[in-house]
């Protein structure tokens, strides 16, 4: 038996977990948020906030035996350091919208989401690394030229954790989501760096899963670290088979696969994840704000939305919600508007446009979950995330509409969980206990606390028939959006 630490420094704060090696049991645990100016929203951090709210997460001796520790960042943050390793500006987060044209003129550059799916699996956003880079060329000059080293945010706390060596990390994870490291090639394009920045810099070594970054000064083992995503997914212990639909304002949908995809419409992002398989991602620009809006115009919460679309039944009443209230991503139509469609007499009542706002959003999740099935994915279960997931209405219509049994995990910060289970698995790879190429088994400490709703076949055949009212809606009203299904 031993003890290890996983931190998540997320967009807030700093979570710290101490765990069992062997079981993943949660021994002890910490937060601090991250000091912050005015309303806590920035869009650019002074690093340093990170490493202050990890000494106040991590006080009181909550890492007194700790042996080795993993650590989980937030990813797409830019830290742009100069020759002699020193901060050239304040860290570019993700959250940073400034960089949307230099995005688009890279796309460009390349002639067209095509050419950037072939390169490095993903077609630049804002807010990407390799935009950030695009945008300080054009915008400060002066900080780009003196730039000669990129890292991501869990890069920059494992080499302080490490005391600064000369060499740098990062993992396979979090560098696939830099937009200049290839997930099927497992190599950096050096040459998309200096075409975004103007010239080439230095950047981290790729760690293998279970390699580990280094010792810290007092002897304490760190592991390669990852990017918030591919941490949460190791923390759930997902494999081939798992897909992950985490519910925000705007949704997620991503899968376990065993090899990178390379998918010239940019719908599929091909990330890798944090144990050397793949974890492409498809993504919706609208999710719970399509609830929360449904609730505005009703006069109530997600709670009372929840219960009022309970009181109505499958389809309806013929009212159909097309959920595309931001334009929409999957499929590509970032200009366009929602729709309420099906309006009858019989169907202008609250409960009913409540739950056509539940299946609307549940059917382009599952428009999502179909973008990784028609590549071959394999979707046997799904794991709700998010808030959202506990009610009620959710966990009554997601099994059918998807079609596989949901999980809905216990509340945890599964991040954090996972930098604490990659550090076990380091740990263990090192002293000779486990293998570099299996993770510990840690997965059952989550489902025990899960709930699970296994699909009937009245639920498949339900789920079914409101998932075809929908895309009748869909195709009708934009038809060929999903002409490659």
């Amino acid at each position: 038996m031993g003890i290890v630490a996983g931190l998540d420094s997320s967009t807030a704060g700093t979570t710290v977990v101490v765990c069992d090696t062997d079981t993943g049991a949660v021994l002890r645990q910490g937060y601090a948020p991250h000091p912050t100016e005015g309303d806590g929203k920035q869009t650019e951090i002074d690093p340093q906030a990170w490493l202050l709210s990890l000494g106040e997460a991590a006080k009181d001796g909550l890492l007194e035996g700790v042996q080795a520790i993993g650590v989980s960042g937030q990813q797409h943050g830019l830290v742009a350091l100069d020759a002699g390793g020193v901060l050239v500006r304040p860290v570019l987060l993700r959250n940073d919208r400034r960089a949307q044209v230099a995005a688009a003129d890279l796309t460009e550059a390349l002639g067209g989401p095509g050419g950037w799916a072939e390169a490095v699996g993903s077609v630049p956003e804002a807010a990407y690394p390799i935009s950030k880079l695009r945008w300080l060329a054009q915008h400060e000059p002066a900080s780009a030229q003196r730039t000669a080293e990129v890292l991501l945010p869990h890069d920059w706390l494992v080499w302080q954790l490490l005391g600064r060596p000369a060499r740098r990390i990062t993992d396979r994870g979090d560098a696939s989501s830099t937009g200049y490291w290839s997930a099927a090639t497992g190599g950096y394009r050096t040459d998309l760096v200096e075409l975004a920045l103007g010239h080439r810099v230095r950047l981290p070594e790729v760690l293998a899963p279970a390699e580990p970054a280094g010792h810290t000064p007092e002897g304490l083992l760190i592991s390669a670290g990852t990017g918030e995503n591919m941490a949460a997914a190791l923390g759930l212990g997902l494999g081939p088979g798992d897909a992950v639909v985490a519910l925000g304002a705007s949704g997620t949908v991503f899968a376990v696969h065993h090899e990178a995809l390379t998918d010239p419409s940019g719908l599929i992002t091909s990330l890798a994840d944090a144990t050397g398989h793949h974890l492409p991602v498809v993504q919706t620009r609208n999710a719970v704000r399509v609830l929360r809006g449904a609730a505005d115009l009703l006069g109530t919460d997600l709670s009372g939305l929840s219960e009022l679309a309970l009181r109505s039944t499958p389809g309806s009443y013929g009212l159909v919600l097309l959920p595309y209230l931001e334009g929409e991503r999957t499929p590509q139509l970032p200009h366009t508007a929602g729709l309420l469609a099906g309006l009858r007499r019989e169907s202008m009542k609250p409960e009913h446009l409540a739950r056509a706002a539940f299946e609307g959003m549940l059917c382009g999740l599952a428009d999502a979950l179909d973008v990784l099935r028609g590549r071959g994915v394999a979707v046997r279960r799904v794991f709700l995330l998010g808030p959202a997931g506990e009610l009620p209405a959710v966990q009554a219509m997601a099994p059918g509409l998807f079609g596989v049994p949901v999980v809905v995990p216990p509340p945890a910060d599964y991040a954090a969980l996972g930098a604490a289970r990659q550090a076990a698995w380091a740990l263990g790879a090192q002293r000779g206990s486990l293998s570099p190429q299996e993770p510990p088994h840690w997965a059952s400490a989550v489902l025990s606390g899960s709930r699970v709703a296994e699909p009937g076949a009245d639920d498949l055949a339900v789920g079914s028939s409101v998932r075809q009212q929908y895309r009748a809606v869909r195709d009708q009203t934009h038809p060929g959006a999903f002409a490659a299904l």
